[in-house]
């Protein structure tokens, strides 16, 4: 995670730990037996607590801790170069290893699901390592297919951050495969973890957001690492100050969203416990705090460094990549910023009713083209006709479902006129709508479902809008 690099960097040590199974590793991760992609995951609620988990540490964790407190959400620690732009894990275990991918398995049939973070203080990030952005995408490609990815994390801090080369290498990349994605009716989210001071990001990770806005690079949220200040001071505090400095300087790039889209921009990673400057202690009191500053914020995601270390130690005050030292119990951050998970601010509409979802416009339902149940078919305006391809179920998490899939916001998009369509149900925030009078909001995005136009022809596609209560965003719900 982050430190100025005049600090001792914790995750070198956890680097250090694993260096004796490079040798074993780098066979994986460049001839070793290939092992099949893990199977697709449910994706993410609006608001998630997804802890750094250290790749370096047994997979087995993951279920640990789910079956302890119930999180079910982890940001694998890191990917990094292994030599010759070659994308693995930790920098010598192969992204698709059988251990991990069995893990990752077994927490997405539980209802979870995992982010894979690039780069961190240690090891060398691809865009550092590729020196082409072809090359950079083939090997982002092998580690969103090879885990079945929807979200990557870019821990960018240190040198890495100064290096506008290889940033600008990055975003260009990353935005060509949201396109390639998107056209396939996939989704690709984007977050950047940086470094920040209790006043918010500093120079050159605004510089960074700002090149990703030039080329088109949708960003998902900025999780900014609230941890290592350099003095002592009140951390919980200083984490929810940085957050207050974040919403203010992201509105002056992302000007055109509202302030809630700007706080569901947001993570925050504390460093549990003693941080590098050790005399800097993030406790399980400020755990309480920010949790409930992002759950009434609407802030998206809570992470910390690191999974490994929520425990005690033998005593308190001590550095260590395996325990916190300070006072806790067994996963107490864990559980205590799970709380998050699953809020958003938001109210379903009324759950298990299903028929037809009616228009403003008389005689006019929401209607699934051609009946049609491909990922990506066109969710448009019809005449009511009481087939099953208007027949919508108002299910309990939020999300209108029709032939067994649901109303999805394509690639997860924000902007207005983002096309509406059906796809496999997956949980996340572009599939979650809630009343507002008569209008319906899309909760990944805060605007309205809207007949293009506005229009009342049959085949008129549905998109999103800003909310202006026209009759072409008025909708009735099966009751």
């Amino acid at each position: 995670m982050r430190s100025p690099l005049r600090r001792p960097r914790l995750k070198a040590v956890g680097a250090v730990l694993a260096a004796p199974t490079l040798a074993a590793g780098v066979l994986l991760a460049t001839g070793g037996t290939a092992h099949a992609a893990a199977n697709p995951g449910p994706g993410f609620p609006a608001q998630y607590a997804a802890p750094y988990a250290e790749v370096w540490n047994s997979p087995t964790a993951l279920t640990t801790v789910r079956n302890a407190t119930g999180l079910k959400y982890f940001t694998l620690a890191f990917v990094i170069d292994g030599g010759g732009c070659n994308a693995t894990f930790n920098g010598d275990t192969s992204i698709t290893d059988a251990s991990w991918t069995s893990a990752i398995n077994s927490l997405r049939s539980a209802g979870g699901d995992v982010i894979a973070s690039f780069g961190g203080a240690s090891g060398t990030e691809e865009a550092l390592a590729c020196t082409s952005v072809s090359s950079l995408e083939t090997q982002y490609k092998r580690v969103i297919d090879g885990l079945n990815l929807t979200r990557l994390d870019f821990d960018i801090e240190g040198s890495a951050l100064n290096n506008t080369t290889a940033n600008d290498r990055r975003n260009q990349a990353l935005a060509d495969l949201q396109q390639q994605y998107a056209a396939q009716g996939k989704r690709l989210d984007i977050d950047y973890t940086l470094p920040v001071d209790p006043s918010g990001l500093e120079s050159n990770s605004l510089s960074l957001l700002n090149n990703a806005k030039s080329h088109g690079l949708n960003v998902n949220l900025v999780n900014i690492m609230t941890m290592d200040y350099g003095s002592s001071m009140d951390m919980g505090n200083a984490a929810i100050s940085a957050a207050q400095g974040l919403h203010s300087q992201l509105g002056q790039i992302w000007t055109s969203k509202t302030s809630a889209q700007l706080w569901a921009m947001e993570g925050n990673t504390p460093m549990i416990g003693v941080n590098d400057t050790t005399s800097e202690v993030f406790s399980t009191s400020d755990a309480n705090d920010l949790e409930s500053f992002a759950k009434s914020n609407g802030i998206q995601e809570l992470s910390f460094w690191s999974l490994g270390r929520d425990k005690a130690c033998s005593s308190n005050g001590q550095l260590s990549d395996s325990c916190s030292g300070t006072s806790q119990s067994a996963w107490q951050f864990s559980s205590t910023f799970n709380g998050i998970t699953g809020g958003g601010g938001t109210t379903p509409p009324p759950s298990g009713a299903t028929g037809p979802i009616k228009s403003g416009y008389a005689g006019k339902c929401v209607d699934v083209a051609a009946a049609g149940t491909a990922n990506g078919t066109a969710v448009q305006l019809y005449d009511c006709n009481g087939t099953t391809a208007q027949n919508w179920t108002v299910a309990s998490d939020g999300s209108l479902q029709a032939l067994g899939k649901c109303m999805d916001v394509t690639a997860a998009g924000t902007a207005n006129g983002t096309q509406v369509q059906l796809y496999d149900c997956n949980g996340t925030a572009a599939q979650k709508w809630h009343k507002s009078g008569s209008t319906l909001v899309n909760d990944g995005s805060g605007r309205c479902l809207d007949a293009t136009g506005p229009s009342s022809a049959n085949g008129t596609r549905l998109q999103i809008w800003d909310c202006a209560g026209g009759t072409n965003q008025q909708w009735t719900l099966p009751s």
